[in-house]
């Protein structure tokens, strides 16, 4: 036996493009807010990509503060040698050659250093000879300096140039503590602190400024999608109310609501998670390369491509595992058709032994459940570790190559920093991306069930008709003239159906399943437009009564139930306001349902709801009873007694006698021993009234009703 595929399903769109385009349209109202969202999704993903430089700036901020100035090290180092300029040296070789406190073996050293120096004009090799000059010349020749706003001594000069001397390395951070206390106060680490918070305050605005039009934006998607799903379900509402009876014929009930609740739920969630997600990522992704090229060509480079191999090796995996999620969905629903055919026969399969075969078959669908089942969540399991893998590859790769790039001075240190969450913003985007589409593929499809069943034919507008009926003064004559009727153009169902009903008369519409007895009561009520003929009520035709008052005309207690969540009081006074307790316990004891109604707590308080023990014969005793305090000149009973036992069948009928004394009424019913004592019974077979009259007439006839009545007691015979 083939089993249903219960498997779910991504349901895809038949025309996105459309679909969307529609939507969108139907937001118009919305446009202003739904132009904001965008704006600021895209404004926030903006700001996030301006970040990570400006963090980069901080870091190379804090990152310099921290390290000794040797810039201001070799500012001294260049402007101490430009004291000793030959015209210097020459105006001062006179004090040098005189002074005392100079001995002869510096002057001799200074000399030939001095000889030195006149034959060469490389600054490196000047300098070099410049420190080897003895202190005591040295503090003839050189005079206060001032760098930065800092004046250096000539003797911190001197000890500056001594600790050259020892090292040929002005970098060397071990020296760093002996430098002479002026030098020192100008090369020691020092963070600027009003830079440092000022990009604080600025990276911070950012943040805060982000986090703002976030807020805004996801309140204002929230705020569409919500109005939107609330305008969706009205019209819906409105819809369901001018749709003819046909369409509810041809669609199934959980199908319609589905388009009320799961559709329009998906809509709107849809439109408030993903739409924004997929502006902001599309921003993200995009800016993100843009700023990585202009941050670094060579490190935006290096993250795309370390990026792009884990992506092509996620690409491969997808490919392989959608055919192993298709064969689980598959195997899911042949389980679960397979599950609910022996369980729902469970009696059939005990009674014939069939317990081994059916666990021998469900082991087998077992088996191939869980194989599937087994490679397709390995292989999903696998893109958390792969998209960390390929983020994880950006940073290391990053991180190799920059390193590179600051040891050649092509970078700095805070670069990197920015390009490690450039590498997050261009692979975390990938995957919204597609999360998005896919969210958005769904939302098409719903938006296709509703705009579909919103573009339903509707009933004929009635705002022409100005004939109105008054229940109160009907007489209660109804006549069938010629008429005729099919559901589709090819099928017939009613042939030139000709008929009069007196007032106050009881009908009875008898005949096989499918002969058009129901389709007779819907042409009756105007559920259905007749293709030809007429009916009159009173002598006005139906096509110049509204439905809305043609339904006023009528009370109908058809053979399916219906009772809502509420009290029994609010069951039977249903949609009429002026009816008493009195009149409702009178209508509950025609029709015997009183003496349950003593026994549940509350009598007619008492709650009803799905839960509730009511048995199918009190239910529709339920309904009879509040058909019965709807004081309108026709009554349509279709099968309304047959859920019930044969002596409440006896009590209803008696009750209805009494309750339709004086009123027109029709009585549909496949029992005919219920409509023996009816005033008239119509006796229909493939569209046409084949014969009428009374019981006792008819079974004289020896016609098709007879053989329809003793057809039902050949069975005991």
């Amino acid at each position: 036996m083939p089993r249903p595929n219960r498997g779910m399903q991504t349901e895809k769109s038949k025309d996105f493009v459309g679909s969307m385009k529609r939507l969108l349209k139907n937001l118009n109202p919305w446009k202003f807010l739904l132009t904001l969202s965008i704006c600021l999704a895209i404004f926030s993903a903006i700001i996030a990509l301006i970040t990570p430089n400006q963090l980069s700036k901080l870091t190379d901020t804090i990152t310099k503060g921290i390290t000794p100035q040797t810039d201001k090290l070799q500012m001294i180092r260049e402007q101490i040698p430009k004291q000793l300029k030959q015209s210097t040296i020459e105006e001062k070789m006179y004090t040098i050659a005189t002074s005392l406190e100079i001995e002869n073996e510096d002057k001799m050293a200074f000399s030939r250093i001095l000889e030195k120096m006149e034959q060469t004009a490389d600054d490196q090799t000047l300098f070099a000879l410049m420190i080897q000059i003895p202190d005591s010349v040295l503090r003839v020749l050189l005079e206060d300096i001032t760098v930065e706003k800092t004046i250096i001594s000539v003797e911190d000069q001197i000890t500056f140039l001594n600790l050259l001397k020892e090292t040929n390395n002005e970098n060397d951070l071990e020296k760093l503590d002996s430098l002479p206390p002026s030098i020192y106060q100008l090369v020691k680490p020092s963070i600027p602190i009003n830079e440092v918070k000022i990009l604080a305050i600025f990276i911070g605005t950012l943040y805060l400024i982000s986090a703002l039009f976030h807020y805004i934006e996801s309140f204002s998607l929230t705020t569409i999608s919500n109005k939107f799903a609330k305008k969706l379900r009205t019209s819906i509402s409105d819809k369901i109310n001018v749709l003819p009876l046909k369409y509810f014929d041809n669609h199934e009930t959980g199908d319609v609501l589905s388009r009320v609740t799961n559709d329009v739920d998906m809509i709107a969630q849809n439109l408030n998670n993903s739409l924004a997600t997929l502006v902001t990522s599309l921003t993200l992704f995009i800016g993100s390369i843009i700023m990585m090229f202009t941050t670094s060509g060579i490190l935006a480079i290096t993250a795309i491509f370390s990026s792009l191999i884990g992506f092509v090796f996620m690409s491969l995996i997808l490919s392989h595992s959608q055919k192993y999620f298709s064969r689980r969905q598959k195997e899911l629903g042949n389980m679960n058709g397979y599950i609910e055919e022996m369980y729902s026969g469970l009696t059939i399969v005990k009674t014939y032994n069939g317990t081994k075969k059916a666990i021998q078959e469900f082991n087998t669908l077992n088996d191939k459940l869980y194989d599937a089942n087994c490679k397709s969540q390995f292989l999903s399991g696998l893109m958390m570790p792969i998209m960390n893998f390929v983020g994880n590859l950006g940073y290391v790769a990053v991180c190799l190559v920059g390193a590179l790039l600051v040891q050649k001075n092509l970078i700095t240190f805070g670069v990197i920093i920015a390009f490690i969450i450039y590498v997050r913003m261009f692979t975390n985007p990938l995957s919204q991306i597609a999360q998005a589409m896919s969210a958005l593929q769904s939302t098409a499809a719903a938006g296709e069930r509703v705009f579909e069943f919103l573009d339903e034919e509707e009933l004929t507008s009635e705002k022409q008709i100005t004939n109105y009926l008054d229940k109160n003064k009907v007489k209660g004559t109804i006549e069938f003239k010629n008429v005729r009727f099919g559901y589709t153009d090819k099928k017939t169902i009613i042939n030139n159906f000709n008929a009069k009903v007196h007032p106050g008369e009881k009908i009875a519409i008898v005949g096989p399943t499918g002969a058009g007895k129901t389709t007779m009561v819907n042409l009756l009520m105007k559920f259905y437009e007749i293709n030809e003929g007429d009916i009159l009520i009173d002598g006005v035709s139906i096509h110049n009564l509204t439905r809305e008052n043609i339904h006023t005309l009528f009370c109908m207690v058809l053979q399916d139930t219906w009772l809502f969540d509420g009290t029994i009081q609010e069951n039977i006074r249903f949609n009429q306001e002026n009816v008493s307790d009195e009149e409702i316990w009178n209508a509950c004891k025609y029709v015997g349902i009183d003496h349950f109604i003593k026994t549940l707590p509350g009598g007619l308080n008492a709650k009803l709801s799905d839960n509730d023990t009511v048995s199918s014969g009190q239910k529709q005793l339920f309904t009879i009873a509040r058909g019965m305090l709807e004081h309108a000149p026709f009554l349509i009973l279709d099968e309304a007694t047959s859920n019930v036992d044969t002596r409440t069948e006896e009590l209803v009928s008696s009750a209805m006698d009494k309750l339709m004394k004086g009123k027109t009424s029709f009585i549909i019913a496949h029992r005919l021993s219920t409509i023996k004592n009816a005033d008239l019974i119509l006796v229909m077979n493939e569209g046409n009234i084949i014969e009428t009259g009374t019981h006792e007439e008819l079974m004289k006839q020896k016609g098709f009703y007879e053989k329809l009545y003793n057809s039902q007691f050949e069975s005991i015979s």
